[in-house]
This record gives C-alpha cells, structure tokens and sequence, in this order.
C-alpha cells in the first residue's frame, strides 16, 4: 500500500471515542484529499460523483450511475478501483445474460490423479471486490435479481451450496437515460436496494475543452494506490460511530415522510405530484450517508447541511411520481428541491 494511505490503528481501540473518530475523520478526508487530486489527472471534472460513490462504499451501499453515452462512466469507475487497490469486475449486460453467466458455474472436471470426475465451482466475474454493472437495465429480471441478491446477502448459491463474495464488495450499475427500446427496467423494489441513484452530467465548457485536448494527445496519468481493503473495512466500522444529534436524525426521518402522499403534513402540491414515497430504508442511507459525508469532510460529527446534500442521490429513485406531475413536466428532483424549501430542521 501507498504511504499515503490511511494509517492501521490498533483493533483493541474503541472506535466510539469522540477523540478517535475525530482523528479517523481527519485521516479519511487527507485520503479523499489525495484521490481527488489523483483522479483529476484522469478525469475531468466529475468530482461530486466520486464523493457520492466512496460515501456509499464506506456505508457498504451500492450506487446506479445514470448518464449519456460518453461521459467516462466506466473510466472512472475502473481509476476508483486502482486508488482503492480492488479488484475490478466488469460485467457489460445484454438480453442473452444468465444468472449464471454473473455469479459462476459448475464444470465437470476430471481429477488427473485418480481418473474421477468431479464438479468444480468455477466463480464469475461478481467475485470482485469493486463491480461495473455495465447498462443493468439491458438484461432479463431474471439475471438482475441474481445481482441484487448478491448485493443484499454477500454471496451467490449454486445447487445449495453457498460461496461468499470478497469484502468489501461494492456494485455500481449504469444506466443510459435517452434509450428505453430493449430494456427492462428495474422494479421499485429492487431500485430501493440502490443507496444512491446518481445523475452523471455533461462537462461545462472549460471542463469539456480539457477533455478534448488531454484525452487527444501522448500523455498518460498512472494512478497510485491511497488506501486499500483493510482501510475501507475499517472505515465502514467508523463510520457507524460517526456522532449524529436528535434532531438532524429527525430532520432526515421528517424529509422521508415528507414524501409520502398519504402523510397528513404533507402539502397538496405533493400529494398532487406523487403517487408514492420512500420507506424507512430512505431514512437509514439518509443518516449513514450523512455519516460517511462528515468523515470525507473531516468532521466526527454530521449537520443539517449533509442530510440536504444527499435528498436529492438517496430519494429520486424511491419515488413515484404522479401523472399529474408527469403532464406539468415537474422531475422526482424538482419535487425533492420543494419539499427541502419547505420542511424546517426542527419542530416547534
């Protein structure tokens, strides 16, 4: 590992002693400090998203990166896993994709020794430690549930035998919004195993001339290494004693059931705009996302301000929303900024 990466702490320490978080929270956001600086050497701009994947990675999250062709989706996500030291897994789906073609099969293999023929569990390309679904709205729900069953439970099973997937395991599907002929997308159910729905943009003019002149010429960026497995294992630990006050926990339970049409403090605006809300699982990424947000900041503890930053990730893709605000051309992320205007950060 890279000297730059963050420091091993002796395991006998309590991560819940403010003094150590707070020393972890400094330490994480030097490393974050680094990737940024090295990813800029490959990548152009973009630098909110790659805030919002190590967030959901230090949460054990799972993020779905939606953007247009061309926007070095794939590039980055394969330059996060060179910082971090994963193993990368790409898996590019297409209608003809079988569960099995994602988690493994089984060979019959001929032991040379003994002339027996055995069955051997060959694992696929989801037993990495960091995985591009690549277009995961192009294949069958049938292979997409194989997928986030693995994602939900850290192993595959094939003919009852269990085999558990690398930690850390962290799956970032893409997706392309302008194309919907051929696709299955996915179902609500399955969308609000997603921590994170993340909108990938178009560079702005000075970031785009960048790209056409650097990607167009003979020079390389190699990409060394900040932090690495044992590093992130044991953020995922800090970050759950990240310290976090009542009522910026209310305020994030407040802003999920502000989504809820059928909530009684709910506007009629929203009730006209939405036909359903997020569940509780809002409300926990809300908080832990909040968490992992404060530590890539340096700070041991989260505030109001975290929790708005993540309304729109953690809730465009958990809600539903209504023909009515489908025929007013009103977006999932207009009817989040509505709801942010008007929710206070306490109750009187």
């Amino acid at each position: 590992m890279a000297s730059s990466s963050v420091s091993s702490d002796n395991a006998q320490k309590s991560a819940r002693d403010p003094g150590f978080v707070a020393a972890e929270a400094e330490t994480v956001a030097r490393a974050y400090r680094q990737m940024v600086a090295a990813l800029s050497k490959v990548i152009v701009g973009q630098e909110k998203v790659l805030e919002l994947m190590l967030t959901a990675l230090f949460c054990q999250g799972h993020c779905i990166l939606e953007g247009v062709p061309g926007l070095a989706k794939t590039l980055m996500i394969s330059s996060l896993s060179k910082l971090l030291s994963l193993k990368f897994g790409r898996i590019q789906f297409t209608p003809d994709l079988m569960p099995s073609d994602i988690t493994g099969t089984e060979i019959l293999q001929e032991n040379k020794s003994t002339g027996q023929r055995e069955l051997r569990f060959v694992k696929g390309p989801l037993f990495a430690n960091l995985v591009l679904a690549d277009e995961i709205n192009r294949t069958p729900p049938k292979t997409q549930a194989a997928l986030l069953q693995a994602m939900q439970e850290y192993h595959v099973t094939v003919s009852g035998q269990s085999f558990d997937l690398p930690r850390p395991f962290f799956v970032l599907g893409t997706q392309n919004p302008i194309e919907s002929e051929g696709t299955y997308p996915l179902p609500e159910a399955q969308l609000d195993r997603f921590m994170f729905k993340i909108s990938v943009d178009y560079p702005s003019l000075d970031e785009e001339i960048l790209i056409a002149t650097s990607t167009t010429s003979r020079q390389t960026a190699e990409l060394e290494p900040v932090m690495g497995e044992a590093d992130i294992l044991r953020i995922q630990r800090v970050v759950r004693d990240v310290i976090v006050a009542e009522p910026v926990a209310a305020y994030a339970v407040r802003l999920a059931r502000a989504t809820r049409p059928a909530d009684p403090s709910n506007t009629a605006e929203i009730r006209r705009w939405l036909s359903w809300g997020a569940g509780p699982r809002a409300c926990q990424s809300l908080l832990l996302g909040a968490k992992a947000r404060a530590l890539l900041d340096g700070r041991p503890s989260i505030a109001f301000d975290d929790i708005r930053a993540l309304a729109r990730p953690v809730l465009r893709h958990r809600l539903v929303a209504s023909f009515t605000a489908e025929s007013e051309g009103v977006s999932t992320d207009m009817i989040i900024d509505r709801i942010l205007e008007s929710l206070p950060e306490t109750v009187s």
